[in-house]
């Protein structure tokens, strides 16, 4: 596909899709009003768990609930963004991106609400899984407008941007969580993300124009969508950037899981240091993407960009295992917050790039195709977090394990399916 450098060109429309849906041009008009509402869609899932991460040892309390069971409510809300986008990315291929989005937008709302009121630990999972399946639509089709909008280099560069908006969330989720948790419990956090999913939806509601042409819209049904996903599956290059991604997120996601106990209970943090932490790695993770989108895309490949951000991440696993194992003698915090650092700045070059690469070798079904991406990441996220608990409170090393295994088999998945060697690496040799 070749690079056009900027947003996909304007096509026909109807008279009747004309009247609902503003052209390219007046969306490059309104562009820093959609950047921002497109942000803030991607952030829906570091708001979502984030926000609620300081308050894990306090649920486990107030709950009664042993840690791999409050672990469960990540886990379940993540299978249920995973499965939701598998519905909501061909529907929105089907019936345009709006519709579904605020359909989603406000199941969300509603779901986030009974999670302040859930009275037990099992209505608790029960509650984060609705959430998770309703929030799906802000992420899935966060991406396809994207790909509605953008191709080549400046797709890849809109998607560094968007971490910059949407990296805000995880610096502030964990803060905002500390400090609600100082006047009030963890249910609170989920009143505060109530309050947040409805300004949301507000917001898509009033400013956000659809972006799928009438004309590019899929009519068929579910046959259809299948069809779609086993043609984008088949091409093994696009399998493998969506693999290495999810793998890449499964390290992520370790680290969301465990390290509310692994810097609270077992370094003896309080909820307002651990948040501080938290926000200070979510820096380096928007720092580097914006090396990533203004420094590096257009000039190096994101091929080797993106090989070199999962060799990174595979370092800095490997040195908290060590420290896990008190290889070097008993560490402090400072060491494993190093190496956590690291660890998550990685991410800033490592999660735009698969997605890039990914939707670049698509077109006509970016919603499908978006789904696949979210949904291989949340499951492979979700299966990594109770695993990361297995060995109980008192030991980090589940989590480096989980970590340096993910990091490992996205570099397996990346070399050995996409082959980087064997093909020109930059955005414009990709398919269209």
């Amino acid at each position: 596909m070749g690079d056009r450098g900027g947003p996909a060109q304007d096509v026909p429309q109807s008279a009747a899709d004309t009247a609902k849906r503003p052209s390219v041009r007046s969306l490059r008009r309104t562009g820093l009003l959609v950047t921002l509402i497109l942000g803030g869609l991607t952030a829906t899932p570091p708001l979502a768990m984030d926000m609620y991460l300081p308050a894990l040892p306090e649920v486990t309390r107030s709950l009664h609930a042993p840690a791999a069971t409050v672990q469960l409510t990540l886990t379940a809300c993540l299978a249920g963004m995973a499965l939701g986008q598998l519905v909501v990315g061909p529907m929105s291929d089907r019936w345009g991106r709006r519709r579904p989005l605020l359909a989603g937008l406000a199941v969300y709302v509603v779901a986030t609400a009974l999670c302040a009121l859930a009275p037990t630990v099992e209505s608790l999972v029960a509650f984060r899984l609705a959430q998770g399946l309703a929030g799906a639509a802000a992420i899935v089709i966060a991406r396809a407008v994207v790909r509605d909008l953008y191709d080549g280099v400046a797709m890849a560069r809109f998607f560094s941007t968007l971490m910059l908006i949407s990296g805000v969330a995880p610096i502030v989720a964990p803060l905002i969580g500390g400090q609600v948790l100082r006047v009030t419990d963890w249910r609170g956090v989920f009143v505060v993300l109530t309050v947040v999913g409805v300004l949301l939806a507000g917001l898509v509601w009033r400013k956000l124009p659809e972006t799928l042409a009438a004309q590019d819209r899929h009519g068929g049904g579910v046959g259809e969508a299948l069809r779609a996903m086993r043609g984008l599956l088949a091409d093994r290059a696009f399998t493998g950037y969506t693999l290495a991604g999810g793998f890449a997120f499964a390290a992520l996601f370790a680290y969301i899981a465990a390290s509310p106990f692994v810097i609270q209970e077992i370094y003896g943090a309080s909820p307002q240091t651990f948040s501080l932490l938290f926000g200070l790695n979510s820096v380096g993770l928007v720092v580097v993407g914006q090396i990533n989108g203004k420094v590096l895309v257009g000039r190096v490949s994101l091929d080797r960009v993106l090989g070199a951000g999962l060799a990174i991440v595979i370092l800095a696993a490997t040195a908290l295992l060590l420290m896990s194992l008190d290889v070097f003698g008993e560490v402090g915090l400072v060491p494993v917050a190093a190496a956590l650092f690291v660890l998550m700045s990685a991410m800033g070059v490592t999660l735009p790039n698969t997605q890039a690469l990914a939707l670049l070798r698509t077109k006509h079904a970016a919603g499908s195709a978006s789904a696949l991406l979210g949904t291989s990441s949340f499951l492979i996220g979700a299966v990594a977090s109770p695993l990361v608990g297995i060995a109980g409170e008192d030991t980090a090393v589940p989590m480096a394990v989980v970590q340096l295994a993910a990091a490992l088999v996205a570099l397996a998945c990346f070399m050995g399916m996409c082959r980087p060697w064997n093909r020109r690496t930059d955005t414009e040799g990709a398919e269209n």
